[in-house]
């Protein structure tokens, strides 16, 4: 067995969800979930069919982010996970509970904008994710200006009254 971690290859400040699931029915399921949870959403989704022709099966509504998430797919490379990359203005907030409830969905590994990192496992047989690293290293603990600032900018961006 070897271990490996891939990179995953995004604009900055691109959202995206890693899941697995264990369907092929699971790409127009979860296409089906996004456009019904959120109107006019632009998002590109790639999965990693784990038997028969192991083809990355594919589906969106923005051809930059199916791309995207198709690239991305081919990296990791690991059967049943899929990947959704989100375009501007969508987030993971708004679909990720959407997401979460598709029938086929076992598992989410993270959604984020930060840098990450698919931690695999491949042996003879094919890979498996085994977790992500999400981010940076932490730096310290929220001072009093932190918790304001954080208070601030979620009532700015409209997610706290």
């Amino acid at each position: 067995m070897q271990l490996m971690a891939v990179k995953i290859d995004k604009p900055e400040a691109s959202n995206f969800i890693l899941g697995q699931a264990h369907f092929i029915k699971t790409v127009e399921d979860l296409h089906e979930a996004l456009v019904a949870a959120v109107p006019g959403i632009r998002f590109g989704l790639a999965f990693c069919e784990a038997s028969g022709k192991c083809l990355i099966r594919w589906s969106g509504t923005d051809p930059a982010m199916v791309e995207l998430a198709q690239k991305n797919a081919q990296a990791i490379s690991a059967g049943h996970c899929f990947i959704i990359f989100l375009g501007d203005g969508f987030y993971p907030l708004n679909v990720l509970n959407t997401v979460k409830m598709v029938p086929e969905v076992c598992r989410i590994f993270c959604a984020t904008a930060n840098p990450t990192e698919v931690i695999l496992a491949e042996t003879e047989q094919g890979r498996g994710v085994l977790g992500v690293v999400d981010g940076l290293l932490t730096k310290g603990v929220e001072g009093d200006g932190d918790i304001q600032w954080r208070k601030d900018l979620l009532r700015q961006i409209g997610y706290k009254l």
